[in-house]
């Protein structure tokens, strides 16, 4: 039997995704074995996480400033937006090389098993974005799963009931199907970045 506050950790370690119990078990005596400065710091950005991240007004993704990164910076290209479902999937892009314009995080992807509909994403915000601006391309760049291709046909339909002239292309299937645009490699973004098409 394990004293209580090693199996609290290993309780809330467990909770992560991805780490079962014996991978949190590992973590928490890995843990005992490092100095108390190593075990506070790790503390103090976990407590601190949260208290200085906002959205950025722009793309909707996680930042610390008035602006993110991306949206700041003034060599980017404003005409092509890429629409994604999470912060991650801008990480994953981004290291990719292969993208200079800007990004539209959705919060999600439209699952109705799990209770999520369009309204509880971010797409009235595009449309108004696209509406309102010199997008000339609107990449969807949604996972492709399920739920990403309904969310991407979807937000194709509501461009087109608003008559927005815009291309409207959809990343190339060199991701697999199922699969999440955080865990693809380089290469593989950019050859769906490169291999995009017109979505229809």
């Amino acid at each position: 039997m394990l004293p209580k506050s090693i199996q609290n950790l290993i309780d809330e370690l467990s909770k992560l995704p991805g780490v079962g119990p014996k991978t949190a078990a590992r973590l928490a005596f890995y843990l005992l074995s490092k100095p108390d400065s190593d075990i506070s710091n790790l503390g103090e950005s976990i407590l601190n996480l949260k208290k200085k991240l906002k959205l950025c007004p722009n793309c909707y993704t996680i930042t610390e400033d008035n602006l993110c990164r991306v949206c700041a910076d003034d060599k980017r290209n404003r005409s092509i937006i890429a629409v994604v479902e999470e912060p991650l999937d801008i990480i994953a892009l981004e290291k990719s090389g292969g993208f200079a314009g800007i990004y539209h995080v959705l919060g999600g992807a439209i699952s109705p098993i799990d209770g999520i509909g369009p309204e509880d994403l971010r797409i009235a915000q595009l449309i108004g974005r696209v509406g309102d601006s010199e997008v000339e391309e609107l990449i969807l760049a949604t996972n492709p799963s399920l739920e990403g291709e309904a969310t991407a046909s979807y937000i194709k339909d509501q461009i087109n009931k608003k008559s927005i002239k815009i291309s409207i292309t959809r990343i190339a299937r060199g991701l697999p199907v199922g699969g999440d645009l955080e865990y693809a490699d380089e290469v593989t973004l950019r050859r769906s970045l490169e291999g995009r098409r017109d979505y229809v």
